[in-house]
């Protein structure tokens, strides 16, 4: 299985031997050097094969805490059979011959993740090519656009990576001791106010990168006050998205004109206004017209396809804020009568969590509870009451 030093002619996918080689070489001279990259770089982040098997028997000496260096790999290889196929003695030390120090392989770990990610991307355009190619994706183009974008969103979240950091290079203790160092701007940093003085001084409003449940049983109000907190937030001029599972566009702007305008809803679905309430109601909607207010009715949507709405939304018109209505209504990935609703609920609760850090904004979960909470003689509901779910809590 010994691999040739070049790219053969007919190759077109992204990849650098030298630096493969080189973070096998470092890691047979330095297995201490593992330590530097075992985080970040995987086994099938190498192009070739046999650096990948080489790799890979390194991670398992390493996971069993036994000393890596070219002797241990080389037992660890004969050990699995497949010592010649990557070829053998030979192959090992020209590893080590070419590398004469373990101080860059972190360098070469970030060449070898780059042209993976490159080779990634390729075979992503390749997938998303077949999903446009396919005539029966022309019935719907929505499902087609989804997928597209859940492709490309798996790269990305694969991509991401994380690491120990020092408490003291948060960027609230840096920004609290510099002001003037920060980066960010006042507004993308400060909580979101709902707009309701005593609920705000008890939350000290809604901050980013929190997932907030606004639950009650049905007829209790949660999307009036969900749809009043989102107006008074856009009023501040924050940029509002609005998934609305429930109730479509035209529903959404009638009760948001109606809690501006303190109308009664009703009145403005029959056209029963007085003179005054009609001028207060044009009033209302010229102010809508201005706010940054976005909404999605589509009644049937996934956790996935919701998170790359909200992704594009942040990237297109910059996103503040994020109301979901109700998150009962939302599709697990895998809806059917075998799925587990329990399952899926805490995905949809993952997802929606997720949504807020990676975007670093506030979401507005408004949720449902089970009939339990009738049963008791105060009728006041408790954590465990939330329906579906125990990981919505």
């Amino acid at each position: 299985m010994q691999e040739p030093t070049t790219l053969p002619s007919d190759a077109t996918p992204p990849a650098n031997l030298e630096a493969e080689i080189s973070i096998i070489g470092s890691l047979l001279i330095d297995g201490e050097a593992i330590l530097r990259v075992v985080q970040e770089l995987k086994p099938e982040h190498f192009y070739w094969e046999n650096n990948r098997e080489i790799y890979q028997a390194c991670l398992e000496l390493f996971g069993e805490s036994t000393p890596i260096d070219q002797e241990t790999v080389r037992n660890r290889l004969f050990a699995k059979g497949i010592l010649e196929d990557v070829g053998g003695d030979a192959y090992l030390s020209s590893g080590v011959a070419s590398t004469p120090h373990a101080v860059h392989i972190v360098a070469y770990s970030k060449i070898v993740r780059a042209n993976y990610l490159l080779r990634q991307i390729g075979e992503a355009g390749e997938r998303i090519s077949g999903i446009g190619a396919d005539v029966g994706n022309t019935r719907d183009v929505d499902t087609a656009l989804k997928q597209a974008e859940e492709i490309i969103f798996r790269i990305g979240r694969d991509h991401d990576s994380t690491d120990f950091v020092a408490i003291g290079e948060s960027r609230s203790i840096l920004e609290y001791l510099d002001p003037s160092a920060s980066e960010f701007t006042d507004d993308s940093i400060q909580p979101i106010p709902t707009g309701f003085l005593s609920l705000d001084s008890v939350l000290g409003g809604f901050h980013r990168s929190d997932m907030i449940v606004l639950a009650a049983r049905p007829g209790f109000g949660k999307s009036t006050l969900a749809l009043n907190i989102g107006l008074n937030a856009a009023k501040e001029g924050m940029t509002v998205g609005i998934f609305s599972l429930e109730m479509g566009i035209d529903q959404v702007a009638h009760r948001l004109a109606a809690c501006h305008a303190r109308l009664n809803i009703q009145n403005i679905r029959n056209g029963t206004l007085e003179p005054l309430e009609g001028d207060r109601l044009s009033d209302a909607y010229g102010l809508l017209s201005d706010l940054r207010i976005y909404v999605d009715d589509a009644a049937i949507q996934t956790a996935t396809g919701m998170s790359a709405k909200a992704r594009r939304l942040q990237m297109q018109s910059g996103l503040d804020f994020l109301i979901v209505d109700y998150m009962q209504l939302i599709s697990g990935s895998s809806p059917g009568r075998d799925s587990n609703r329990v399952q899926e609920v805490s995905e949809i609760s993952r997802y929606l969590k997720a949504i807020a850090r990676d975007l670093s904004i506030p979401v507005l979960a408004v949720s449902q509870l089970n009939r339990a909470v009738e049963q008791r003689s105060s009728h006041e509901p408790k954590l465990a009451d939330l329906r579906e779910s125990g990981s919505i809590e």
